[in-house]
């Protein structure tokens, strides 16, 4: 008979079967906690990522470290353009609502065993993303170097080459102990020494930081080029397998020869260092004659092209010179030609003085090759038998003083043509005269009377180069009163 005072509880098989049913509650519940609690309301968004990179469904959503939801999906979608992006279904609680349109996603490590989560980083937008809508793939950030990518460069052959550097450096330093202690210790003189090295090196007019950004720079220049440089270093180890062979003993030797090598050159620059000074200064002072060099190589260039016959032919002259050189040494040795050679360096020292003004007249003025040139033309005319020179008489000015007879003083008029003009030392050019051809260029001042210099000077050359003859210059100017 069934006891009415004890309700459910004293029946057994009730009490186990509300027991079944809340372990199979419990155990539904516990199965889908990763996709959200039943009867939750979500906010379920989708996001567009370039690639998922090993993110799964039930993955975390996290925003600022605190999670916020799940993945409920992970697809592959390719686009037009043949590339494939994966498209990730959110479901995020309720309280993460809105996701402002300016966030950024990011797939991050959780563990070092490879799992991984979904990070939001919110934006500062005040628009948010609605229920069922794609957050795009613009607003994924970079993959980041997680660690099991670090890991994944250590590859069998990589592995392989790490043994074989640490065998060789070990066998490099293995017994090189003190010659270890002595560097270290050395290197706090280095240090110190190197300090001021260091200021300078670092002081603002130096731009240090802008060689970093040039060293930048030249990093993104031969970016471009890195496969070209990997192969160079691939072919570096032929090159390096190559020294192997020669290593001992001759790159032995060199290196065990480096130290002293390094000893008697600090003992030497010392000494060498004037020699460097003085080749500085040898130098600089050589820039003018090597601009000029410049400037006149091609005439150089055409006159070596020019003297390479004449060097063919000189063994001829010098054959013909050696009895006029012999000629000469007999000259030489002969009586009073020492004596004639003195008298000559007398004679010559005597001449000096005159010969300073005489030159000039002619290196600068041209006055005797002119003066021998009218005698000549002078003289060349006649007939077949016999020169003659032409000859005008004209009467000379009256007045006091004239120049037809005896004066007591020079031409003074009263006629503007009865007037002396004589400059008894013309200026040539010699010592303590100006340059200039005053004889024969002098301009006559009409109506005076002139002793000395002229007033004016027309050129400093009396003979002008007219299509191809010479024309004497003065005959112009010494037209009007020329006889005077």
């Amino acid at each position: 008979m069934r006891n009415r005072n004890g309700g459910l509880a004293v029946s057994p098989v009730l009490v186990g079967a509300v027991t079944v049913l809340v372990i199979i509650v419990a155990v539904f519940l516990a199965y889908n906690a990763n996709n959200g609690l039943p009867f939750v309301s979500t906010y379920d968004l989708k996001a567009r990522l370039p690639n998922a990179d090993a993110l799964v469904k039930a993955n975390e959503v996290r925003i600022g470290g605190a999670r916020v939801g799940v993945v409920k999906s992970v697809v592959p979608v390719q686009l037009k353009n043949g590339k494939v992006e994966a498209e990730i279904t959110l479901s995020l609680d309720k309280s993460a609502e809105p996701v402002p349109n300016d966030s950024t996603i990011e797939v991050r490590p959780k563990s070092p065993l490879g799992l991984k989560y979904l990070q939001i980083t919110p934006g500062s937008s005040t628009v948010g993303f609605k229920a069922g809508e794609t957050i795009p793939v613009r607003y994924a950030k970079p993959e980041p170097g997680d660690i099991d990518k670090f890991f994944d460069m250590f590859n069998a052959p990589t592995r392989t080459a790490i043994q074989r550097n640490l065998a060789g450096f070990g066998n490099a330093l293995a017994g090189r102990g003190p010659q270890l202690n002595e560097a270290l210790g050395a290197l706090r003189g280095l240090v110190e020494e190197g300090e001021p090295a260091a200021a300078t090196l670092v002081a603002p007019g130096t731009n240090f930081g802008g060689f970093f950004r040039a060293l930048e720079d030249l990093s993104a220049t031969v970016a471009p080029v890195a496969q070209e440089q990997a192969s160079m270093f691939a072919v570096l180890d032929q090159t390096f397998a190559a020294f192997a062979h020669v290593s001992s003993p001759y790159i032995e030797e060199t290196i065990e020869k480096g130290p002293p090598t390094l000893e008697t050159v600090n003992a030497g620059l010392p000494r060498i260092n004037p020699f460097l000074h003085d080749t500085a200064r040898f130098f600089t002072a050589l820039r003018p004659g090597a601009k000029a060099l410049a400037e006149t190589s091609p005439i150089i260039a055409a006159s070596l092209r020019a003297g390479i016959p004449a060097l063919n032919n000189s063994p001829v002259l010098n054959n013909q010179l050696l009895p006029t050189a012999e000629a000469l040494v007999a000259f030489q040795d002969a009586e009073g030609t020492m004596t004639g050679l003195q008298l000559l360096t007398d004679l010559n020292k005597n001449l000096e003085a005159p010969l300073r003004y005489i030159t000039p007249a002619q290196t600068t003025c041209n006055y005797f090759a002119e003066t021998f040139d009218q005698i000549a033309s002078a003289s060349g005319q006649g007939n077949q038998y016999g020169r003659w020179l032409n000859f005008i008489s004209f009467a000379p000015p009256e007045g006091p003083n004239s120049e037809s007879g005896q004066a007591a003083a020079p031409a003074n008029g009263p006629e503007p043509r009865n007037h002396l003009h004589y400059n008894p030392l013309p200026a040539t050019g010699a010592p303590g005269q100006a340059r200039g051809c005053e004889a024969g260029n002098a301009e006559y001042v009409r109506g005076k009377t002139v002793i000395g210099p002229a007033p004016k000077t027309f050129s400093t050359s009396t003979v002008e180069v007219k299509g191809g003859q010479e024309e004497s210059k003065g005959g112009e100017s010494g037209s009007e009163g020329g006889g005077k």
